[in-house]
């Protein structure tokens, strides 16, 4: 059978927009973009996407190798750099900052996108009047249920299907008939989308379902803008001698590989900025004490939404950091009050700033943890801190996000295309073989973004 024939064959998938001969018998096909689209209802390739992860989660989920009690399942969570699972007392710790984090919003019902093992569910169902889990994976669901927690509900479901029949019912029995949450939750769940449209439009139905003047937190988020230092970090932790040529070549196909989303906060305003609804935004530094990856390159954001958002009362007064704010920053920030609001900025994060003047997250929330402060992302620098008293005067506008200057890295890390090159040829070939049994498939590849889609 001549390449042009299985070309032909190819092009009628109905996940191929476009696919043409190119030289060295190859065929390079064009994915359909329906394939591949992000909701509400997602395209084939892009569930394919969702449905590996959910297998992955589900079957870690069963093998349960990292669980310690019936409130502290840790299975999944190991240290990238070492392949070790990370210590208890840090993820203790991580925990405690989340679901601070989460009760500093003062909710009283949450739904949480994504519950996992319930790390979140059991520490925060004591503190409020209803709790909804959703998950993938069907082994954490049917664990959840039989705790038999009180004041709470799990039904399995994706993010994408916060909208659906059966989520509905499940807030209608966690929450009671028609009510809907005040704290919409996401977290360490963003890394498994495969890309920004996907997570445009699970933010779109979280701030959809969230009452006026709630909160929709998605926490822990790997920060694109850092996604080299991180993967510097690594490759150096892997090899502390690898020469500079070797560690650029080594950083740039790791980053390649990569096969979770990281963004930046500018794009989650790209993302909201077609929503109705007035939403103020709190970029939130995670402030544990060690100093691991989940320390240094995530962060978590918190979207005020509607009318009840929490005003900033004055013009904010802004400080800049220097070693003499440092040396006593609580009693600067207690000059602040309700109708002065200050916000001291551009403090060097030590844990990925090299600078005399430098403090790690961990080291400002310490120095105000008796004041209504908050230790901050700077909203283009992730390499710097901010912290704001009162809390409400970190507040941003989602045009804050975007800012005039130019970026420190990409706006996100998408994994969809990586697996689309790898997946979809493999399901042409498997195509090619049913369709002509006894025929050898030629190599199929996805064309590049960036070259020009052929015609037909």
């Amino acid at each position: 059978m001549t390449v042009d024939s299985m070309v032909s064959i190819v092009s009628a998938h109905p996940w191929v927009a476009d696919a043409r001969a190119t030289p060295g018998d190859v065929i390079t096909v064009w994915p359909e973009p329906a394939a591949t689209r992000a909701g509400p209802e997602p395209g084939p390739l892009l569930r394919e996407h969702l449905d590996h992860w959910a297998e992955v989660y589900d079957w870690v989920y069963q093998e349960a190798v990292g669980r310690h009690s019936d409130d502290l399942d840790l299975s999944g969570w190991r240290a990238s750099d070492t392949g070790e699972p990370l210590p208890i007392e840090h993820m203790r710790e991580w925990l405690a900052c989340t679901v601070g984090l989460v009760l500093a919003q003062r909710p009283r019902r949450v739904l949480e996108i994504g519950c996992g093992t319930g790390l979140l569910a059991h520490r925060l169902h004591p503190h409020l009047r209803g709790y909804l889990g959703t998950d993938v994976a069907p082994a954490a669901v049917h664990r959840l249920g039989e705790a038999d927690l009180p004041r709470t509900a799990f039904v399995q479901a994706a993010a994408h299907e916060t909208a659906t029949a059966r989520v509905r019912a499940a807030m209608d029995d966690a929450f009671g008939q028609g009510v809907t949450p005040d704290c919409v939750l996401l977290n360490s769940v963003t890394q498994c989308f495969p890309g920004l449209g996907y997570l445009a439009e699970v933010l779109r139905q979280a701030l959809a379902v969230v009452a006026d003047g709630g909160t929709v937190i998605v926490g822990d988020v790997r920060h694109s803008d850092l996604l080299t230092a991180h993967f510097t970090w690594l490759e150096q932790s892997r090899d502390p001698d690898v020469g500079a040529d070797d560690l650029r070549t080594r950083i740039r196909a790791a980053i390649a590989a990569d096969e979770e989303l990281s963004f930046s906060p500018r794009a989650v305003a790209a993302a909201l900025t077609a929503q109705g609804r007035p939403v103020r935004v709190s970029l939130h530094a995670r402030t544990m004490e060690q100093d691991t990856e989940l320390t240094r390159y995530r962060y978590d954001i918190v979207l005020h939404v509607g009318a009840g958002v929490p005003e900033v009362p004055a013009p904010v007064r802004r400080i800049p950091w220097s070693g003499q704010v440092g040396a006593d920053l609580a009693a600067t920030l207690r000059a602040a009050s309700a109708d002065d609001p200050i916000v001291v900025s551009g403090i060097p994060n030590a844990l990925l700033y090299d600078a005399p003047t430098a403090a790690t997250p961990h080291a400002l929330r310490h120095a105000v943890r008796e004041l209504d402060a908050v230790v901050l992302l700077d909203p283009h620098d992730p390499r710097l801190l901010a912290v704001a008293a009162p809390a409400a005067g970190g507040l941003l506008a989602l045009e804050d996000l975007v800012g005039s200057g130019p970026a420190t890295g990409p706006e996100a890390h998408e994994p969809l295309a990586g697996f689309v090159r790898r997946r979809l040829p493999e399901v042409l070939r498997d195509h090619l073989r049913r369709q002509v049994p006894g025929t050898r498939p030629p190599r199929i590849v996805v064309a590049d973004d960036s070259e020009r889609r052929g015609t037909r």
